[in-house]
């Protein structure tokens, strides 16, 4: 089948999605072609509101059809026809004999997609997780929230489906890979709803993104894989998982950790594992009303369902150091991410109705390695001390130091929320405190800048009664476990770094890639396991 898509095509936002594939259609007949040997549907569809009086739906529809036709980059190009992308995966597979059955740690997305994979081409992965199963999960979290002691291996971090199962669920992502269409696609086959295949910035929302990981997990083990959750990787020897549970002799090794898996990567730092600092971020959270959001955004037509809610993605690069937003939580809640006692590290959450009061973003600041003095422990120690800074600020007993950005700009802690109430742990943990004492000055200094300035692109950003809660330290891993061509780690062979926490990816859709990536690798090089 050939597959077309006709980008660019423009109308009202609330227009009908026939008035999109009439436009399709003439742009395919003026290109050569007979429209009626196509079948059209839409492809995505986005919303540009900068002009709040003439907020426009920009939409590509695809043209799929049996019929013979030759693709002429320059003809079709003219009128804003391109080659859609595939939304398959090729694999081959090698012939050299697995020791072992491949084990996958870390049940996120990345560990999920590359253990999907192995799965369903016959090589039996085992994965090892940490915390538990998204059921138990869910349970460990509203315990802690409750005022329950914090399990440091079960939370918002660690356990089924990653840091991204407690989240907006966003699947957009600034990586251009064929593999974000095949993602898309299996996410919806788990259960994600239909409009992420269209939606130019689809999400899920927690509470659909916990069934779609459940149900991925219980495919995975139909197939013959087995997941082993509470099963810690304390040590790695050759190709020998450690756990407390006991030893397994691994074909290969993927490791797909996540970001916070600070105990592991002390670990492979003693195994001389080659691991080099990157640059990261930290900040804080930032809360509006969603409905001063919708207004800012949409003028006259906010609350208007075609435009659902409003949402932003902010940066200035002007200063020193970038400052930027971070996974933007429209109508959802601030989430208590700590993965270690003793620290409160703040996170963003929506459901995919999105229907809470307020709006939530991190707002973040570029750290850089002379910042924590180029080290890969330095990171995280300087990651951590924030972390028990906010921990004893918010009273040593995870409630979040929190400070209207009135008092922030001042120095000043003295303004309890009033209009904007804060979300964290139901809105029934916070404490005010001055959040700038508790940051290096430069994140202090580079988030009034950064604030303030972004009044000039979303009216009432910088409000005075808009509420910080601090802090966002794990925005991404500070580190990557190097690996060479054959995405093994440098001098490992069989052992392979993978995802987020291993440096190589920033969010749902790019761990899942580097997750397919990683599985790809492996199937090349070795043969599915005989039964």
């Amino acid at each position: 089948m050939k597959r077309l898509v006709v980008n660019n095509i423009k109308r009202p936002f609330d227009a009908d999605e026939r008035e999109f594939i009439e436009e399709a259609k003439l742009k395919i007949k003026r290109a050569g072609l007979n429209s009626r040997d196509f079948f059209f549907r839409l492809h995505k569809r986005s919303i540009d509101a900068r002009h709040r009086d003439s907020i426009m739906s920009v939409c590509s529809v695809l043209a799929e059809t049996e019929a013979n036709i030759q693709f002429s980059d320059e003809r079709f190009k003219k009128y804003g026809i391109s080659e859609a992308a595939s939304d398959e995966i090729s694999i081959s597979k090698g012939d050299k004999r697995l020791s072992g059955r491949p084990v996958v740690v870390g049940l996120g997305p990345a560990g999920i997609f590359c253990a999907l994979l192995l799965a369903e081409n016959g090589y039996a992965p085992i994965v090892l997780e940490r915390g538990s199963s998204v059921e138990k999960r869910t349970k460990a979290v509203e315990d802690f929230y409750r005022g329950g002691v914090l399990d440091v291996n079960t939370n918002i971090q660690f356990g089924a489906g990653g840091a991204g199962t407690f989240s907006d669920g966003k699947l957009v992502t600034r990586i251009s890979d064929e593999k974000c269409a095949y993602v898309l696609r299996r996410l919806h086959e788990f259960g994600a709803p239909d409009e992420i295949l269209y939606k130019a910035k689809p999400h899920i929302g927690t509470d659909i993104l916990r069934d779609v990981v459940s149900n991925t997990a219980k495919r995975i083990e139909e197939l013959g894989g087995e997941i082993r959750y509470n099963t810690r990787l304390e040590d790695i020897d050759g190709l020998c998982a450690k756990t407390e549970s006991g030893d397994i002799d691994c074909g290969v090794i993927v490791l797909a950790l996540g970001h916070s898996a600070r105990d592991t990567y002390d670990m492979l730092l003693g195994r001389d594992f080659v691991i080099e600092p990157k640059p990261f971020s930290v900040g804080v959270r930032i809360e509006h009303l969603q409905s001063d959001i919708d207004k800012a955004l949409f003028g006259k037509y906010a609350g208007h369902p075609m435009l659902g809610k409003g949402e932003y993605n902010l940066a200035d690069t002007t200063g020193d150091r970038g400052v930027y937003t971070f996974c933007m939580c429209p109508g959802g809640e601030v989430v208590a991410a700590a993965s270690e006692e003793g620290g409160v590290v703040v996170n963003g959450m929506s459901r995919f109705a999105r229907d809470g009061k307020n709006a939530n973003s991190a707002v973040a600041v570029s750290v850089k390695a002379e910042d924590f003095g180029g080290s890969v422990r330095g990171a995280i120690e300087f990651q951590r001390n924030i972390e028990r800074a906010a921990f004893r600020a918010g009273g040593a007993d995870y409630s979040v130091p929190v400070q209207t950005f009135g008092d922030f700009i001042l120095g000043k802690a003295m303004t309890e929320p009033k209009r904007i109430m804060p979300t964290y742990m139901g809105g029934e943990k916070f404490k005010v405190a001055e959040l700038g004492a508790l940051l290096p000055r430069f994140i202090t200094s580079e988030l009034k800048r950064g604030i303030t300035g972004f009044e000039r692109r979303i009216e009432g950003f910088s409000a005075t009664d808009a509420v910080l809660s601090g802090f966002e330290t794990r925005t991404s891993a500070p580190l990557r476990i190097m690996r060479g061509e054959d995405m093994c780690a440098v001098g490992r062979e069989g052992i392979y770094p993978c995802g987020e926490g291993a440096g190589y990816a920033g969010g749902i859709t790019s761990a899942a890639v580097d997750g397919i990536k990683t599985a790809v690798a492996i199937m090349s090089k070795y043969a599915p396991i005989e039964s």
